[in-house]
């Protein structure tokens, strides 16, 4: 009862109300917080303090920043959404809440941007032929296959060979074009790039037979969403692939590399699979590095 009153206490204040919304659909730095809010930073500190205390969120570390997320439960959940109806700024929250995020997956973009015709010639982790051949010997073409995060579309290329028709999926117009170019000079007709992000795929439901994650879903903000978009494109019977890094602690990749995450384990990959209702999950390490940080690459499969 006495965590009760508190919690309700708190929610009497319009600032703690407009911060637990926008954390309950993402998880938000404080200076984040400062550009939806307009607040000043000690006011945004003291408040999430007073929430921590309360049990309504949580700090979690990536790399040098602290993100806050929402956990309380139904009960301010329900309050929450009844109270967004009376909140003046509730529309401007939501509309700054988007520009956050926006601007998130442009400085990602802005990084594959710059390594747009050289992304080839540099070494990215997790890039292991052994993995990606281990992945070639799961798959039956002929088929039509999205490469989500394809870059360059190096791999893209390859799967052409055999593939009926292969999308290559990119949110680096410069990848993309890049891409397209390189095609052409190969002589490859059934491939078709496209301008799009992970979470909001460029391509109509069941229309591919697999939909291909090759060291790209790390750079998803929501990866459970794109493993979902994924499922959505795929026909009935059709299956996705992920190779992607291990967990891992080497937090320079997320400045060298643009990377969101540091890989996933064995576990998380199971249940994005498993939430997006991918069935006969198969997972397994591929391939270790030899050098340090030694990075691991996973192989997950479902089938639709």
């Amino acid at each position: 009862m006495a965590n009760l009153l508190r919690s309700l206490r708190l929610l009497g204040d319009e600032s703690r109300l407009r911060m637990l919304r926008l954390l309950t659909r993402e998880e938000l730095s404080v200076a984040e917080l400062q550009e939806i809010l307009g607040m000043g930073q000690s006011r945004i500190s003291m408040a999430l303090s007073q929430l921590k205390q309360a049990e309504l969120v949580e700090l979690r570390k990536v790399g040098q920043k602290s993100l806050y997320r929402f956990t309380g439960d139904a009960t301010v959940v329900e309050i929450l959404r009844q109270s967004a109806q009376e909140l003046p700024e509730t529309a401007t929250d939501d509309d700054a809440l988007r520009l956050i995020l926006t601007k998130r997956k442009d400085k990602m973009r802005a990084y594959f941007d710059e390594l747009a015709g050289r992304f080839g010639r540099h070494y990215v982790p997790g890039r292991s032929w052994k993995g990606v051949a281990e992945m070639l010997l799961k798959l039956l073409p002929p088929m039509v296959i999205a490469d989500i995060g394809a870059g360059e579309g190096t791999l893209s290329l390859l799967l052409a060979q055999r593939a009926e028709r292969v999308i290559a999926v990119d949110n680096s117009e410069k990848m993309v074009d890049y891409g397209r170019e390189a095609a052409r000079k190969a002589g490859v007709a059934n491939i078709e790039y496209r301008v799009g992000d992970l979470e909001e795929l460029p391509l109509e439901t069941a229309t591919v037979d697999l939909a291909l994650f090759s060291q790209s879903l790390h750079h998803a903000l929501h990866p459970q969403e794109a493993v979902q978009e994924a499922a959505r494109i795929l026909k009935p019977g059709g299956r996705v692939v992920i190779l992607d890094l291990q967990r891992h602690s080497f937090e320079e990749a997320r400045e060298l590399y643009a990377d969101v995450w540091l890989g996933f384990s064995e576990v998380e990959l199971l249940g994005f699979l498993k939430k997006a209702h991918f069935r006969d999950p198969e997972l397994s390490v591929v391939h270790r590095e030899e050098e340090a940080p030694h990075f691991e690459t996973v192989l997950a499969i479902g089938q639709k």
